[in-house]
């Protein structure tokens, strides 16, 4: 029988130059079992060609959408291979693939504005995520009799129902959208629809999301990717190769300096490129509920919130995908949440299991079957 170990909230974590590997005996876990999980993702790759274009050769997060000459905003870099580790008290006990190669990240990106906002908070930019947002952010994306009462927590959680154009995209083009049912949309996608009042209908829609990234750069009134540098990334001890890239028309004047307002996915290019190893720090930093090496980086209550769920989809936090009713993950416990990007692209958080793992280029289907052989090598 191996060693039984006590697993306590705060335990180890890696320095910026070193990360300790242990063995899985060390940490409780079957070698076996591991082996598994990480030849289960290598035969379960996404089907994605890796320069991320479709048979008629278009660029993936478009296809479904009409094409015109401005479709793709941002830069798009080809993807690498399957790749991942897995964390237990912080220590890496599997690591497969180039997880060190940034990558572009899609909708995952999202859990990291998620972040900003909780950072936006502690620091009184924000009086409550319960505020009109036009009350700290006058652009005029607000003023309109269907976006003047729309909140923080509604943006955050998908249920804004904000009605415009933002970076030439209208809040239209994501209607209908059923991520449960494909990577990027449905048949229906696009097909404009009568608006709801503000927090009565969740839409996973990428325009609303961007415009939640405008308002928190209102507010802090710098660059976001420079605000997760300074705050998170660097204390975190993550590498300098990360970049969260804008589309070229979402610059905007802030005090006299042109910045860029970065997108929540790659929807339509751009967005967080960033590799394993980083999102894995970014992992452990929030499943050690924001505090990294005596040091708070995001308030613990922050954190919380970041799981509480959405009232009309409780399989979703604030930008954090949740395992209410075990649905997202039927072969892991409850309390497990995830930020998660087509492709597949997650960052998948086991408190129960004190587990954090990272999985990119995973097929949809496949992710709660590769969960399971990870949650199965758990011995002790």
């Amino acid at each position: 029988m191996p060693r039984r170990i006590q697993w306590g909230p705060m335990t180890y974590y890696p320095s910026r130059d070193d990360w300790q590997v242990k063995s899985p005996a060390a940490l409780g876990m079957s070698a076996d079992g591991l082996r598994a999980a990480m030849e289960y993702h290598t035969t379960h790759e996404s089907s994605w060609r890796r320069d991320f274009l479709t048979a008629s050769g278009r660029y993936i997060g478009v296809a479904d959408e009409p094409e015109t000459p401005d479709d793709v905003l941002g830069p798009v870099h080809e993807r690498g291979g399957p790749n991942g580790l897995i964390l237990r008290g912080g220590y890496i006990v599997a690591e497969w693939g180039d997880t060190r190669r940034p990558d572009m990240t899609f909708s995952a990106a999202k859990s990291y504005l998620a972040t900003l906002a909780g950072l936006a908070v502690a620091r009184g930019l924000i009086r409550s995520i319960d505020d009109p947002v036009r009350d700290s952010v006058r652009d005029g994306g607000f003023e309109s009799p269907q976006n003047r009462a729309i909140t923080w927590r509604q943006l955050l959680q998908q249920t804004s129902e904000w009605q415009g154009t933002l970076w030439g995209k209208p809040d239209s083009i994501d209607h209908n959208r059923d991520v449960g049912k494909s990577e990027l949309g449905a048949a229906q996608k696009g097909q404009p629809r009568p608006l709801r009042p503000p927090g009565t209908l969740w839409e996973y829609n990428d325009v609303r999301v961007n415009r939640l990234s405008l308002a928190l750069l209102q507010v802090f009134r710098r660059p976001l990717p420079e605000v997760l540098k300074d705050a998170v990334m660097d204390p975190i001890g993550a590498s300098s190769d990360w970049e969260w890239q804008p589309y070229r028309n979402s610059w905007v004047e802030i005090d006299g300096a042109r910045m860029p307002s970065v997108p929540g996915g790659s929807h339509w290019g751009g967005g967080l490129c960033m590799g394993s190893r980083d999102h894995a720090r970014f992992g452990l930093l929030i499943h050690r509920g924001g505090r990294w090496d005596g040091r708070e980086l995001i308030p613990g209550a922050w954190v919380d919130e970041l799981r509480r769920p959405c009232p009309i989809n409780p399989e979703y936090g604030l930008f954090w995908w949740l395992n209410t009713g075990r649905a997202q993950f039927p072969s892991a416990p409850e309390s497990c949440y995830a930020a998660k990007g087509a492709g597949s692209n997650v960052i998948w958080i086991d408190p129960d299991h004190d587990l954090v793992a990272v999985v990119r280029w995973i097929d949809k289907e496949s992710v709660d079957g590769f969960v399971k052989l990870v949650v199965e090598s758990v011995r002790s």
